[in-house]
């Protein structure tokens, strides 16, 4: 091929790479768009919720007020009317005049429980919706820094291909170059030879030694031309395997941030948000359920709804809703310069060596990045799990609010303990952001040792099945330096079954497949331990437990152990009331299935 068509290649190929990046650059701006599009549509809902609620608490206050003018004005008619004195000397009415007192007083009580209502509305309710907001923006701005962080990094990648490729074209049009030069040289070398072939009888002793100089210019032209093919064909050999090196490590990186790390960071940007809301929700709806009992059919809608509030799903129709943004572009394919057949690493002779040392380099690299990384991991999971503990305290029963007495005292003293007005609420949240501020860190050192790890364990992999099995075995048998072998973990034996049947989020029928158990020991131990010590109860499955204990039986029973047993009631009857709910609640397939819901409701 002439030299202008191989520089019109070569700028296709140019192109084409410049293209593929541009879409996914496009692809980065267009996710950080989408992101920053669901902060602004969460936080137009939390202030939509906020008004709502703000509306609302008006209006229960009005209603409030309304119920107390309405029993201030008859109880001030019967005052002075001698049943009024009857009732104020020992209480003995007529079975009607009694009623009616008793309404009178059902309408005052009704008017503190709306007074009651308003004010959880506007210092608990909307405070927590303020919270919510403000920590969903946190949230946002902090997972858009890594986000920044981790586009940059892709970026850089990028350009190493882009520089790689180009090195990679000019060596091999080089190479090309030289071996023209020398094909050149080696046929004035036979043109010459064939000269000095002929008869020289008749030529003078000149001429003769002019030949024989040429000759020998020549010969060492052609020294020279074969010194340099030679030098720019191993050039060009290095240059074609690092480019593939870096083709695999960037297909790799790029995999890697749209399967991985997209759905870490909206993970980060969901961070507490729905379990933030549930809170919330929950406090609205333990308010309306003490309020008004006949209320339950529809407020078991909302509770079904707050129940299904999941980030994990939302994360999946979020995705979907954008699968131009999410969905992952197509590997870079290795560009070949014209004329080069080879399409893989070469292990030849002149960059075998090379090529073993870079591969037991890379070995004990990432030996030690592994396990370093994962020591970072198990730190960010740690983290994680302390965050969730935090944001899902269930701390929205308000049913205290409600309690009443004879007492007419302000309805002030009934929400002194909401939730705003407790000291520990400013401590709370301090750990909590500290928490945050902490797991972002070790999540940013998480994702940045995985993404060299993911380039690096391409190229490793890439280089071992170049050099074959027989050097794979002979080097992965090669602890790294400075890793000290793992020791032995003694595991206390449990049921063969535990192993295998997923006790907590599981499903039924699998469990009491693997388990052999027909009913679950967690079910039949619960209820055992309710018929004897909780019908006479009073809140059961109403009121929370202590989350602590709870959390304690439930690991028990996940050991395999059966923590009630024993015939001495030493555990809350809540807590264990709460972890036959936690256990019903999380069936992957509940007990009454959802497609039979509003079958089951009609029924009711």
């Amino acid at each position: 091929m002439s030299t202008p068509s191989r520089f019109k290649k070569d700028k296709e190929i140019i192109a084409e790479y410049e293209s593929q990046v541009k879409e996914i650059r496009a692809q980065l701006v267009e996710q950080q768009k989408c992101l920053e599009q669901q902060t602004e549509m969460r936080v137009q809902l939390l202030q939509d919720l906020q008004d709502f609620f703000r509306k609302k608490a008006e209006i229960e206050t009005e209603y409030s007020r309304n119920l107390e003018k309405l029993a201030e004005r008859f109880m001030a008619k019967t005052r002075s009317t001698k049943d009024h004195q009857q009732y104020k000397k020992d209480q003995n009415l007529l079975s009607p005049v009694n009623c009616w007192y008793l309404l009178l007083n059902q309408v005052r009580r009704e008017s503190k429980d709306h007074a009651t209502l308003s004010d959880i509305y506007l210092n608990n309710v909307i405070m927590r919706f303020m919270q919510i907001s403000e920590d969903s923006t946190r949230m946002f701005k902090k997972s858009k820094e890594i986000s920044f962080q981790l586009h940059e990094d892709l970026m850089k990648v990028l350009n190493e291909l882009y520089t790689v490729m180009k090195t990679y074209h000019m060596y091999h049009a080089e190479s090309i170059s030289a071996e023209s030069k020398l094909k050149e040289a080696e046929k004035q070398e036979e043109k010459q030879i064939g000269r000095s072939s002929d008869p020289v009888f008749h030529i003078r002793l000149e001429e003769r030694h002019q030949r024989r100089s040429s000759v020998k210019k020549i010969e060492k032209m052609k020294e020279k031309r074969q010194a340099k093919y030679s030098e720019n064909k191993l050039k060009s050999i290095k240059a074609r395997n690092e480019y593939l090196l870096t083709l695999e490590a960037t297909n790799a990186s790029v995999f890697k941030y749209y399967i991985h790390d997209l759905s870490d960071l909206i993970d980060c940007c969901d961070l507490g948000y729905h379990a933030s809301l549930n809170r919330a929700l929950r406090t609205y709806l333990s308010a309306e359920y003490n309020l008004e009992t006949s209320r339950h059919e529809g407020l078991d809608i909302i509770e079904n709804a707050v129940d299904n509030l999941e980030p994990r799903s939302d994360k999946q129709r979020f995705m979907e809703m954008y699968p131009a943004a999410f969905c992952p572009p197509m590997k870079f394919e290795f560009q070949s310069h014209m004329g080069d057949e080879v399409c893989q690493v070469s292990a030849q002779q002149p960059v075998q060596a090379e090529l073993m040392l870079r591969y037991q380099q890379l070995q004990s690299r990432l030996a030690t990045l592994k396990i370093e990384n994962e020591e970072v991991k198990k730190t960010t999971e740690a983290t994680l799990q302390t965050i969730q503990d935090m944001v899902t305290i269930e701390d929205y029963d308000v049913s205290e609010c409600f309690q009443h007495s004879r007492s007419t005292e302000s309805v002030k003293s009934t929400v002194s303990e909401t939730y705003l007005s407790k000291p520990s609420i400013a401590k709370r949240r301090a750990n909590q952001q500290e928490t945050e501020q902490f797991y972002f860190m070790k999540l940013r050192e998480y994702l940045e040792g995985s993404n060299l790890i993911t380039k690096l364990q391409a190229k490793h992999d890439l280089l071992q099945r170049t050099l074959g099995e027989g050097h794979r075995a002979e080097y992965m048998t090669t602890r790294p330096p400075n890793v000290p072998p793992k020791p032995q973990k003694h595991r206390k034996s449990r049921p063969r079954s535990q192993y295998n049947a997923k006790l907590f989020n599981g499903d039924l029928e699998t469990f009491i497949k693997d388990s052999g158990q027909i009913i679950p020991l967690i079910v039949e131990s619960c209820i055992r331990f309710i018929n004897l010590y909780g019908l006479q109860h009073q809140g059961i499955f109403r009121v929370s437990g202590s989350q602590v204990e709870v959390n304690d039986i439930k690991n028990s029973f996940e050991r395999g152990e059966n923590p009630l047993a024993d015939e001495q009631s030493n555990h809350d009857i809540n807590s264990v009331a709460g972890v036959l709910k936690l256990y019903f609640r999380g069936l992957e397939n509940p007990l009454f299935p959802k497609e039979r819901f509003n079958d089951l409701i009609s029924c009711v």
